[in-house]
């Protein structure tokens, strides 16, 4: 099971990182600081935001499955998938102990079949409980509630690329009060012991809290939200997203401190994932608020990822405030245009494949004493590993960049396997999986910001087991991770500036 007493990003973020040499490396920001390479415009969402490392989903209803047109658009445009009700404790429990799963296979199948993701939702809520459930209070609530969690995790286990765990638990309005729930009358850590049961259960997912009304920084629901997530990470409580559902109409409008929001989450060590966005509106209003809300994304390199809630305007639950991407004829809106747009001007994962299968993880030790402070050059670009503007802000991208000895290109490997730059901040995975984006962070004991230095030049990721990778040589070419190749553009040497 993998400990989760660390900030992480993807749950299994990146890992070994290393070098011939002394020790430091990257992280950083550019992508809203300098220009990106050009590259070919993809055309559907899911393509889209793949190019940086991001996925583009849709909450998914069974029953329209056999709907040609609904599928046509959903296996064109998306790349992961939400059960609209069908993971839902009414539908997967609807008498204690009777599990069925028919349903939501349904649409986990057409997801897996494709080689698309699946988010789960949801495991425990204060709605949708069947009848049996609704009825009990106490004990007997915290364990049936925690052998829910544990059977339906367990049934997906290694299906699932994140679960929503817990939903909506905290109270509108201005108190930032917990809601008055059946569930938080069992005892006000009824939170954490769902996240510890999923875990258990399924220890490869990622664990979500997922909410509405967090959107907006200053609202006492965000900041209630905010410090729960923080008192969890302090006490190793295993938990690795919070989910933003961003419902936006005229009485919870999109504010711009979103992204405020999304980055300052992001710096506790948890991803970020708008989970059930759909915009009430229509024309270029609406349209401009999509591409508000995925470049607030993009900003933050821990937002892995956004999910509509529905496919054409019809399937909304909202139907009538016309918020989503497709009208009902299924026919393109502006804001599928402004979304589409916004997602090709994110930076490219690398533009090739590597042309040879990784070998072994290197295993050898770095050359140079822990301590010293070195600059990290690439061995085919001669360009150094450099924080961009000489920013201090967590979540900042690294690049390379022509060699300065200044501060922010200055490195320090230390005994625990970080590359500490500026003295407290630490070169970071922003994820695992291939194309996850490098950046500094405040210094943590999380696997993601450990880092191998190797003896054939490459840096990998204690978590991920992935090399630190460029797809350019030029000034401003960001730093991410893929698979260890042994080629040049994953070579690096350390030189110490003393």
């Amino acid at each position: 099971m993998i400990s989760r007493t660390r900030p992480r990003l993807a749950r299994g973020r990146l890992r070994a990182l290393t070098l011939s040499g002394s020790a430091a490396i990257v992280a950083a920001l550019l992508v809203s600081l300098m220009p990106n390479l050009a590259q070919a415009a993809e055309p559907t969402l899911g393509a889209a935001a793949a190019q940086s490392g991001r996925y583009f989903g849709a909450a998914v209803a069974g029953g329209r499955l056999s709907d040609g047109a609904y599928t046509t658009i959903l296996n064109r445009e998306f790349n992961v998938v939400t059960a609209e009700n069908e993971m839902k404790i009414d539908a997967t429990e609807p008498q204690q102990n009777n599990f069925t799963f028919g349903n939501a296979d349904r649409i986990v199948n057409h997801a897996l079949n494709r080689g698309w993701k699946v988010r789960g939702h949801t495991l425990a809520w204060h709605s949708q409980q069947p009848g049996w459930m609704q009825g009990m209070e106490g004990s007997s609530l915290r364990s049936a509630m925690l052998n829910h969690v544990t059977r339906v995790a367990t049934y997906y286990r290694g299906k699932i690329l994140a679960w929503d765990v817990v939903n909506e638990a905290f109270d509108d309005g201005n108190s930032g009060a917990r809601r008055n729930s059946n569930l938080q009358r069992t005892g006000n850590d009824w939170i954490e012991a769902a996240f510890r049961a999923a875990d258990s259960a399924d220890p490869n997912a990622k664990l979500c809290y997922n909410d509405y009304n967090t959107d907006n920084w200053t609202w006492a629901k965000t900041q209630a939200v905010y410090n729960m997530v923080r008192d969890f990470k302090s006490r190793g409580v295993p938990i690795d997203c919070v989910g933003f559902q961003s419902h936006f109409n005229a009485n919870s409008p999109y504010n711009s401190n979103y992204r405020t929001t999304l980055s300052s989450f992001a710096a506790l060590g948890v991803d970020v994932q708008i989970t059930e966005l759909d915009i009430e509106g229509s024309g270029s209003t609406q349209a401009n608020t999509y591409r508000n809300v995925v470049n607030d994304c993009l900003a933050v390199s821990r937002c892995n990822g956004i999910t509509v809630w529905g496919v054409r305007d019809c399937d909304s639950w909202r139907s009538s405030g016309t918020p989503l991407l497709f009208d009902c004829n299924g026919n393109k809106k502006a804001a599928y245009t402004s979304t589409l747009d916004a997602l090709n001007s994110a930076g490219p994962s690398p533009t090739s494949s590597p042309t040879s299968s990784p070998t072994a993880n290197p295993t050898s030790s770095p050359t140079s004493n822990p301590g010293s402070g070195s600059e990290i050059v690439g061995s085919q670009s001669g360009r150094c590993v450099d924080v961009p503007n000489a920013s201090q802000s967590n979540g900042t991208r690294v690049q390379l960049y022509d060699c300065n000895r200044q501060s922010n290109q200055t490195w320090t490997y230390t005994s625990n396997k970080q590359l500490q730059v500026y003295g407290s901040m630490c070169l970071d995975a922003a994820g695992s999986g291939n194309g996850a984006g490098i950046q500094i962070y405040s210094c943590h004991s999380g696997t993601n910001q450990q880092w191998n230095l190797n003896s054939n030049g490459s840096i990998s990721g204690v978590q991920s087991g992935r090399c630190l990778d460029v797809w350019s040589t030029a000034n401003g070419a960001q730093i991410q991770l893929y698979n260890c190749n042994g080629q040049s553009n994953q070579q690096f040497r350390l030189v110490s500036r003393t």
